[in-house]
């Protein structure tokens, strides 16, 4: 058996109560599926040694949506706290064996497989160094964390999550440009980027 390339793990992060959009955001449909389990199904594509899904506001919905893959449920009690705080559940389950995290959203409707191959074949080239996607003038999730980010990343509070820590560090950083991810999902107009069937 070939030895595996990589070792990371994915952590999607679908804890969210989407206030301002009115309705659980990750449960929208876009393409035929949920938008929550479309961006783990991408994610898988690119066979990580670990995945988990970080659930909070409608928790079991959540994740009935993608009970059939192959995803570790994590409860983010303190979801409520901001993304920091989801994202700080979803590393401490990620086994010790992994060396860096996926991590992704579920809101971006143009976010696809082949991106995120690229963010970790970015990585496996120069593993000290994070890759994130670059849009909107800024560098983001989804991105591919170090491990040795860990202990930084699970100091942050509120809603800044990653996003705080990749702009601090940007000299670490490769960006990976998407220019498609600067949409997401937030609010009821954005609705019209997605496409049901």
């Amino acid at each position: 058996m070939a030895e595996r390339e990589s070792s990371h793990g994915v952590v999607v992060l679908a804890a969210g109560a989407s206030t301002r959009l009115g309705s659980p955001k990750q449960l929208l449909m876009h393409c035929g599926e949920t938008l929550v389990r479309r961006t783990l199904r991408n994610a898988l594509a690119t066979h990580p040694a670990a995945a988990v899904i970080v659930v909070g506001a409608q928790a079991d919905a959540v994740h009935a949506a993608v009970a059939d893959l192959a995803v570790q449920r994590v409860d983010a009690g303190d979801w409520n706290d901001g993304m920091g705080a989801s994202l700080r559940a979803g590393l401490a389950a990620l086994p010790n064996a992994v060396d860096a995290a996926l991590v992704v959203l579920c809101d971006q409707p143009a976010l696809d497989a082949e991106h995120l191959q690229r963010l970790v074949s970015a990585w496996n080239k120069n593993r000290s160094r994070a890759v994130a996607s670059a849009y909107a003038d800024a560098v983001g999730v989804p991105a591919l964390l170090p491990r040795s980010w860990f202990a930084a990343l699970a100091g942050s509070r509120g809603d800044g999550g990653a996003r705080d820590l990749l702009a601090s560090r940007r000299s670490e950083v490769v960006a990976i440009r998407n220019d498609a991810l600067a949409q997401d999902i937030d609010v009821d107009d954005d609705r019209g980027a997605l496409h049901e069937d």
